[in-house]
């Protein structure tokens, strides 16, 4: 008779103790449900600064604002709003053609209505 035959298989079930311990890993730990994230951060995305996280949910100024990295360059202390107020006259910031350009003027009060503010980075 062939002990490895499927006529001398038992068909018996495995002791309660063996099947409770087929649900955990090697090293003995319950597996871990890698959609929680870690116990330490309980699961939320953020919670510990990185590089990857640095800034986010945090409103900064969109680009042509007068405080944004475009916006800025046409204040009076910025790259071409301060040669207006070198050269003087109506290119100051309230000189007939320099005062267009500031948040309050047509041109730039236009500008910052339709593009300034803050935006809220994604997080």
């Amino acid at each position: 008779m062939n002990p490895f035959s499927r006529d001398h298989q038992s068909h018996t079930r495995e002791p309660a103790a063996t099947q409770a311990s087929s649900t955990l890993n090697p090293s003995g730990k319950a597996p871990q449900d890698s959609h929680t994230g870690g116990k330490s951060t309980g699961g939320k995305v953020g919670t510990v600064p990185t590089a990857a996280n640095t800034g986010l949910g945090i409103e900064k100024p969109k680009a042509f604002d007068a405080q944004g990295a475009i916006g800025k360059q046409f204040t009076e202390q910025g790259a071409i709003g301060s040669v207006g107020e070198a050269v003087g006259g109506p290119l100051s910031s309230d000189g007939m053609i320099g005062k267009q350009f500031t948040t309050e003027g047509t041109i730039g009060g236009a500008i910052q209505n339709a593009m300034g503010g803050t935006k809220k980075t994604s997080g």
